[in-house]
């Protein structure tokens, strides 16, 4: 009796796990897309707030692979792959500061129809990948790191958009910066909250391995 609950306890693991790849496979291809159009549209369009945008998206891109190599692996794996996933975010939020910065200074202000229109796709496609990551938001750390980016991405996707509204309406280049600064803050904060969650997840790993090997 004991060893067939354990088989069944492993097929529903393996079918967690398959359902789950077959998701990251499916917004990874979604992020991968966006950050290419998007950053091409913010260059062209002077946006602090897209390519801001669009980063973001290659973070995820770079996340949800690295959610699919952990899938397979431990706690510790999934632990280290989260705190991997925060430093990206760190990264990309000081990176996008210091582009807000670059964008007040210069003063031009970006073109409020493409992004407008570039919101309006990435909005789209990252309320998709939110959707299909919601059933699984709770799994495991992996992949509540990995919905609280989709999260993350709808946030900055409807700022970029308001931003895009007051460029038009003001013909300045400050609600474009304030937006950029605004989602590099947010990045700052998640990546706060993930590099802790996945600080105590490898203390706590670490802590079992030492109780098993003693």
């Amino acid at each position: 009796m004991s060893a067939g609950c354990c088989a069944a306890d492993d097929d529903a693991l393996v079918a967690l796990r398959d359902r789950q790849r077959t998701v990251l496979w499916s917004v990874l291809g979604i992020n991968a897309v966006l950050f290419v159009v998007e950053f091409g549209v913010g260059w062209w369009a002077r946006s602090t707030a897209l390519l801001a945008d669009s980063l973001d998206m290659l973070g995820d891109a770079f996340v949800y692979a690295f959610s699919l190599w952990v899938l397979q692996r431990g706690m510790r794996w999934r632990a280290r792959a989260a705190l991997s996933k925060g430093v990206v975010q760190l990264v990309f939020g000081l990176v996008v500061l210091g582009q807000a910065a670059w964008r007040a200074v210069d003063g031009t202000p970006p073109v409020a129809d493409a992004m407008a229109l570039m919101g309006i796709v990435a909005l789209a496609g990252n309320t998709w990948a939110f959707a299909l990551l919601w059933r699984h938001r709770s799994d495991d750390i992996n992949m509540t790191s990995t919905w609280l980016c989709s999260r993350n991405d709808l946030i900055a996707n409807v700022s970029v958009l308001a931003a895009a509204v007051a460029v038009w309406q003001f013909d300045s280049v400050w609600p474009d910066v304030v937006v950029g600064v605004a989602i590099s803050v947010l990045f700052l904060r998640t990546a706060r909250d993930v590099i802790r969650d996945a600080r105590s997840a490898l203390a706590h790993a670490d802590e079992e391995s030492t109780h098993v090997t003693a």
